[in-house]
């Protein structure tokens, strides 16, 4: 049988004879010459087409071949600095797999028809090399929490109660009741670390928001940690840890993905680089005043301020200690300077890419989440399962959540989180 090379490795070979397969990106020629640009998923190769080599019958089918069809090729590879990626292959003969009618989607159209056309859009160069560097933060998440000894865990989708404001809840039927999708594992990672201590997921969220801006999407994945024992300074050294991971690996493995992108590295290369920004939201009002911005403390930090701040950085900011009154049910208060303020974080990413990581330190005061959760609207009662953590060998331990749609949309300088995931859902938007 035929060994096929990847277009990668066929130039990694450099030269000699290869077979290659994939789609027609672009497509020239004349009477003389064929020129195709195959794609697969890893590169792109120019290849030439002649009658004299592959003969007037197989060049009348070369000459008739649309941008997506998929082929086979076999001949010879050589060095040619005129080619889209520095190398070229000599037909000497050919196979079309899958004829492609006039491929929809062209130059120059709207968003909203890429978005109708998106299993097709996939297929732009764009797309697939952000969906390899979204690939890498995924595989960097896993290796960094599994050197340290942590275990992937698998939360429940369906999930009985909030925990992130009910406002934003999908309601589900669920048999003959109802039920929710996921805001969050944490609840349910809580429980875990009483079991093993150290415990992360990867795993869809779902949020009800009625946002139609860049940053938001109605699923999304997010990559969660839970770990027994830690307290709000561990944590922040473990966020930063992991996003300097992320940051690493694309840097060292994606670098093809992002020249295609147009992404400038070295607005990414102080976030290695350099030690992250931690301040606390006290600061943050008392930055924002001197920009000429008043936020009413206990106000949570709102894009346009969460941008102005990050216009004095370059690299992300941990924001803690926000006022309580604007934190959930589960996040545990001290006071400060005569103030409740909350052993929690958000982490901020440059460029104006806005809050990528949220998490604290867990409340173990049965009473007081119980009277915020009746503030709420909540029935404390749907959380007693949640309470008998903390009533059965409770110890202090924290958890954040890591949008990995924004961490990709901000590594890859992308305009709209839409095209941080393969099928963007929205508020307006559920398919295809």
């Amino acid at each position: 049988m035929t060994k096929f090379l990847t277009i990668q490795e066929a130039m990694a070979k450099g030269k000699g004879s290869v077979s290659v397969r994939g789609w027609v990106y672009r497509e020239r020629g004349s009477a003389k010459v064929k020129f195709v640009v195959l794609r697969d998923g890893t590169d792109i190769l120019q290849c030439v087409i002649k009658p004299d080599v592959v003969g007037a019958d197989a060049f009348e089918i070369a000459d008739k071949l649309q941008v997506e069809a998929s082929i086979e090729l076999h001949g010879t590879i050589k060095k040619d600095e005129r080619a889209p990626t520095g190398f070229e292959l000599q037909v000497e003969k050919f196979a079309v797999i899958g004829p492609s009618d006039k491929f929809p989607i062209t130059k120059d159209q709207s968003p909203e028809f890429l978005l109708d056309k998106r299993h097709l859009a996939l297929r732009s160069r764009k797309l697939q090399a952000v969906l390899k560097v979204k690939a890498k933060v995924m595989q960097a998440w896993r290796e960094f929490y599994d050197k340290q000894g942590f275990l992937e865990y698998t939360p429940p989708i369906f999930q009985p109660s909030q925990c992130e404001g009910g406002s934003t809840l999908f309601e589900v039927k669920y048999y003959k009741t109802k039920t929710y999708l996921t805001q969050s594992w944490q609840l349910y990672g809580e429980a875990g670390t009483f079991s093993y201590e150290k415990l992360y997921c990867l795993s869809p969220c779902f949020r009800a928001e009625t946002s139609k801006t860049s940053r938001h999407l109605s699923e999304f994945w997010m990559a969660e940690m839970e770990q027994a024992w830690l307290e709000l300074p561990g944590m922040l050294d473990s966020i930063e840890g992991v996003l300097k991971h992320m940051v690493k690996r694309v840097l060292e493995d994606c670098q093809d993905a992002l020249q295609v992108l147009g992404r400038d590295v070295k607005k990414i290369e102080p976030s290695l680089k350099k030690p992250f920004v931690r301040m606390k939201y006290k600061d943050c009002l008392k930055l924002l005043e001197k920009d000429g911005i008043t936020v009413k403390w206990g106000k949570d930090l709102r894009t346009v301020e969460e941008d102005k701040i990050m216009e004095h950085f370059d690299v992300p900011v941990i924001v803690t200690h926000y006022p309580k009154e604007a934190m959930a049910f589960y996040k545990p208060p001290i006071e400060e300077g005569g103030k409740e303020v909350c052993l929690c974080v958000d982490v901020l990413a440059p460029e104006g890419y806005g809050e990528i990581v949220g998490g604290s330190q867990r409340s173990l005061d049965i009473e007081r989440m119980t009277k915020e959760l009746k503030a709420m609207g909540e029935d404390p009662k749907a959380y007693d399962w949640y309470f008998d953590l903390r009533r059965y060998g409770s110890v202090p331990h924290s958890g954040y959540g890591l949008g990995v749609e924004r961490v990709v949309a901000w590594l890859c300088g992308l305009e709209n989180i839409k095209d941080a995931i393969p099928f963007p859902r929205t508020m307006l938007r559920w398919t295809p």
